[in-house]
């Protein structure tokens, strides 16, 4: 009996669609590569590799039911086994659409490294990965200190130990050594590992001491033809996914590569600028008799405007300011660069008088800086003395602190530089008693608490007049302590959108 013959005996009767014989329907959207028809001497030949074609008695049923026709039966396996790569494929996007949205949430190159390893691990049923770069990154960009740099491996289910372990295999034996080797492989899979001939003494101690016996490296390439480094799982088994989870890991990597591509761009980007910045400050503080100075110093990842200055003036007199320019970026930066450097100069010619100093600045920013505002503050200051005077454009004031007071200096109200026509601050004189430290700050030490503004200070007058008596004689010790008290948990080094400016002089 032919296909056509079983089409017309056991079909519902009904009036055939002209030019045409019955079809299978659609499955997921997509035409049944059945054929539609067959001559009717043709049979379907068997798939190989496809389930008996007699299906086992339904219960209940007599013994001697009638069989389905096999003619029947022939033409609809292939249609289910295209049912089953269609749902299993629908199933493998699903899963690449998750694990993509997971991973381009990912804002660092060090998450983004983890990312990856947990979808592998995920799509090819490990447990244990690393993720290995060879390309040069900023510091910071991989870890929390530049901890992670090339050829120093990110892991998955792997101790700081374990890593440094397998760092002990020779170069040449390591899993992801044929990838560094040769840049026209794209992925590496070891079935045996410890069966292997050529393993080296050191690698199979490292395997029995780790418990894997099987390796699937995967290079991270994106497209642009360049090469970042390698993926490696470990598994605890003599056996590697198949090639439909390889293919599908491969998708997935070769979309992760070009996440990761752009991420180091970034951090690269903001590694310049941050040199830049650093650049455009002091590079170190001067010394001088009677006072000392130390400094903490953040910039955000998008670059900002916050800057300081120490300067010594004429008479053995000392110029400290401190200051921020609104806004980001590299434009933010260069405008905090000419604002510093017009400072010194009016620092030196007219520092005796801060307000003097301010109102110049004021003007010069109004008229080469327009619509970009910044705020300031400027102490002239006389060690021998111990006397300060001071100016504020819009700027916080200053925090002193001593075994008999932790306070803020009342500078009173005046407006940010460039926001008048005609600008006008108070001027204000400070007498400090031997041991005591003057705080100079930016904004952002207040913004990156999260808090609102009197919460924010009310935690830094905390902070100051919680310095223990024996931190107070160095000024690097009380810096560090407020900034710790403050800004808990490394939220002063974490990547913030603010820069953080803190300048302690402790006057003997």
């Amino acid at each position: 009996m032919g296909v056509c013959d079983a089409f017309a005996r056991y079909a519902p009767a009904r009036k055939p669609d002209a030019m045409s014989a019955p079809h299978p329907p659609k499955v997921a959207g997509f035409d049944s590569l059945v054929p539609s028809s067959a001559p009717a001497s043709s049979t379907v030949p068997p798939v190989a590799g496809t389930p008996s074609c007699t299906p086992p008695p339904r219960a209940g049923a007599a013994p001697d039911a009638p069989a389905r026709p096999a003619a029947a039966r022939h033409c609809t396996e292939p249609r289910t086994l295209l049912e089953d790569r269609l749902a299993g494929r629908i199933a493998d996007l699903a899963s690449l659409h998750d694990l993509t949205r997971c991973l381009v949430r990912t804002g660092t190159v060090r998450d983004a490294l983890r990312e990856i390893l947990h979808a592998g691990a995920r799509l090819l049923g490990a447990r244990r990965g690393l993720a290995v770069l060879d390309q040069d990154g900023p510091p910071g960009a991989y870890g929390p200190s530049g901890a992670y740099g090339p050829h120093t491996p990110v892991g998955l289910g792997l101790t700081h130990e374990e890593l440094g372990q397998l760092e002990t295999v020779p170069a040449a034996d390591r899993p992801q050594a044929p990838l560094t080797a040769d840049p026209s492989l794209t992925e590496v899979a070891r079935e045996a590992l410890t069966a292997e001939d050529g393993l080296t003494p050191r690698h199979r101690e490292v395997a029995d001491r780790l418990g894997y016996a099987a390796t699937y490296a995967h290079a991270l390439d994106p497209h642009d033809g360049s090469r970042l480094g390698a993926a490696v799982w470990l598994f605890d088994g003599p056996a590697v996914p198949g090639p439909a989870e390889r293919r599908t890991a491969s998708h997935y990597l070769g979309l992760a590569a070009d996440h990761l591509a752009r991420l180091l761009e970034v951090d690269r980007a903001r590694a310049r600028l941050a040199s830049l910045t650093e650049g455009l400050l002091p590079s170190r503080l001067p010394a001088m008799p009677g006072v000392r100075l130390a400094v903490r110093h953040r910039t955000g990842p998008l670059g900002g405007g916050d800057w300081y200055d120490a300067l010594p003036l004429p008479e053995g007199a000392l110029g400290l300011a401190v200051g921020s320019v609104a806004g980001s970026g590299p434009r933010a930066v260069a405008a905090m660069g000419r604002l510093r450097a017009a400072l010194r100069a009016y620092a030196v010619m007219e520092g005796e008088d801060p307000v003097a100093v301010l109102s110049d600045l004021e003007l010069l920013l109004r008229l080469t800086e327009p619509g970009c505002p910044a705020t300031a503050l400027f102490a002239h200051c006389r060690p021998g003395g111990r006397r300060m005077t001071l100016a504020g454009a819009g700027h916080n004031p200053p925090l002193v602190i001593g075994d008999r007071r932790a306070e803020f200096v009342e500078t009173g109200v005046s407006a940010p530089l460039g926001m008048l026509g005609c600008w006008e601050a108070p001027g204000a004189e400070v007498r400090l008693d031997p041991g005591e430290t003057v705080l100079l700050w930016t904004d952002g030490l207040l913004r990156r608490t999260g808090e609102p503004v009197d919460r924010a200070f009310a935690r830094l007058h905390r902070a100051a007049a919680g310095v223990p008596r024996r931190l107070r004689g160095d000024p690097e010790t009380v810096a560090d302590h407020v900034l710790r008290a403050v800004l808990p948990d490394g939220r002063d080094a974490a990547d913030g959108t603010d820069d953080v400016v803190l300048l302690a002089a402790r006057f003997d």
